[in-house]
Order: structure tokens, then sequence, then C-alpha cells
């Protein structure tokens, strides 16, 4: 389903595309867009649609109202976080899907642990697989895993109205939603586990010194910001370069020696080289004239090679 068609199937969120540029809005303001288990599928089915549609070359995302995402829905209360029980909270979620497709019979206890999976996780993984740059516009509170769901994003703008929080531990839970391969990677071991340990709530110029976000607007200024770098992606540079280049750096963040990276930066070269948006790339500089590049993510990403991951997102 592309994403006009998608647009109007959406209960969590709302899209919108304009001159290459998707804005994501996390739509429910009267909760404070918190998450729900519906808010995962929709965010997996858009991401899905983001990927195949070559019109959308760059995607922001934010919040609807004064929040960004306030973490999961604590509706159920105490029973949120609980694979029994039903909750609708990004790990309770996860786990009853996760129990619900368990297999093997024996130990139900074994086989729900072994295949749970946290919603917030589901979905960071298939963030850190998109094929398309994504810009965080953060514009209010962004606690639980309304934060740890902005890490696998590429550029972290806030508001001076934005506020962070990594809450699991006064919640009497711990960071999902692949944070704690995320975090420490983004804003170093010490700062991720000063904020993780006490769980506190904290300003957006605190999140700027610690590396969590890049730039703290006044709140009208960011989405003109978010788009402004949005635009400059999508009229300047190849969808297919940018795609490849965003894997090639998330996936060094796990490398053990540079001899990976040059691996990775051949393969990718030899591919890119021989193709015609590179060939496109230099004659537009030498003629000094925009360039216009023919290649497209959906058909010309290139499936197989090393630098491409798997979706361990539905494994």
């Amino acid at each position: 389903m592309g994403i006009e068609a998608l647009a109007s199937a959406l209960g969590t969120m709302r899209v919108a595309l304009e001159e290459g540029v998707l804005t994501l809005t996390l739509d429910r303001p009267d909760r404070l867009n918190a998450f729900t288990t519906r808010m995962g599928e929709e965010w997996l089915e858009v991401l899905d649609a983001i990927d195949a549609d070559d019109a959308v070359r760059a995607v922001i995302v934010t919040g609807a109202g004064r929040a960004f995402c306030a973490g999961a829905d604590l509706a159920a209360g105490g029973a949120t976080f609980d694979p029994g029980a039903g909750g609708e909270g990004a790990s309770g979620a996860g786990q009853r899907v996760g129990t619900r497709n368990a297999a093997g019979a024996g130990d139900p206890g074994r086989a729900s642990r072994r295949a749970a999976r946290d919603w917030g996780g589901r979905v960071t993984l298939r963030l850190f697989a998109c094929r398309k740059p994504l810009i965080a516009a953060v514009n209010g509170a962004a606690v639980g895993v309304g934060v740890t769901s902005i890490l696998p994003m590429d550029v972290r703008l806030a508001s001076e109205t934005a506020r962070f929080g990594f809450v699991f531990t006064r919640r009497g839970i711990v960071p999902e939603a692949c944070s704690s391969w995320f975090l420490p990677r983004v804003v170093g071991i010490s700062q991720a586990m000063q904020w993780v340990a006490t769980g506190r709530v904290f300003d957006a110029r605190e999140a700027l010194a610690g590396g969590l976000v890049s730039e703290v607007l006044a709140p009208d200024a960011l989405l003109p910001r978010a788009r402004e770098i949005a635009r400059e992606i999508a009229e300047h540079t190849s969808g297919v370069s940018v795609a490849i280049a965003r894997q090639m750096m998330w996936q060094m963040l796990g490398a053990s020696h540079p001899m990976e990276a040059h691996r990775l930066d051949s393969a990718a070269m030899h591919y890119m080289g021989a193709r015609a948006d590179s060939r496109e790339g230099v004659t537009s500089f030498l003629e000094k004239r925009p360039p216009v590049f023919p290649m497209q993510v959906s058909r010309d990403f290139p499936d197989g090679l090393p630098f491409v991951p798997e979706p361990p997102y539905e494994s």
C-alpha cells in the first residue's frame, strides 16, 4: 500500500508528503501521543510504505499537540507491562504478541521469554533498517519509548519546550526498544547510564549538551528547520547514495576494526561507481548545473550486498 492510500487508514498518526519530504505526526494528542500496540503496527506499515515510495526522499517525525510521545500508554494501570495481563504498554504489547507466537509446549514460561518481543524494539529495528533519512523534530515531552524511538533516527532536533526521560527504572522496568545498544553509541556510556540510572526527566539544553540532540530551537522554528534539512537532502542528493550511506554509517557503529569499514566502503563504491547516479553526479558538477539522479531506491537499492541488513524486526 502506497503512502497516499495508507494515510486514510491510519488511526494513531498522520502523514503528509510535500516536495519529497514526508512529515509523520504522532496523533493521539489527548493521550500525549502515548504508544500503543496499534501505533506500533502502524509504524511498521508506514515504514514499509516509505521505503517503497520513491517520492519520499526524507522523513520528519513530530508529535501533535504539546507532546512528542509520552511513552507507553499506561491506561491498563499497574499491569501495563505484564505480558499475561493484556496491557497496551510498549513492552507488554510486544510480549503478548511474542507469547502468542511462541513455539513448543513443556515450559510455557520459558517459551514466552524466548519469543517475547517488545513493540518498541520492533519499531526501532525497523527504523534502523529504513532506507530514507529520518529527522526527529521533538516538540514536547519524549519519555520512555517516546525517547528511545528517536535514537535510530539520523538527525534529532528539539524545541526549547521539549523534555526527555529514560524513566524505566522509576517504573520498575528496564530500558527497551534496543536502547541498550543505541543510547551508549549516541551519547556515550557514562551519559547513558546517568540518564538511565536516575530515570529523571531533563530539558532540551541538557539533551543538547549530552549529545542526544544536535540543535535546540524556538517552538515556531522547529519544523521549519527540520524541513530545511529535509529539503536539502531531497533536492541535492542521490536517494540511493543516501540510502546506502545511512546503512553504512549505522552498521559500522558495531564494527570491531576499521577493516570492516574498508570492505564495506569498497563494496559500496564499486556498486555506485559503475552506475548512472555516479556519472550524473560528476557530470552535473562539471557542467555547473543541478543534478538529476535517475536511480530509484525501490528499484536500485542493492539487495544482497553485504551492507544491506536483513529484516530482524520480523525474525
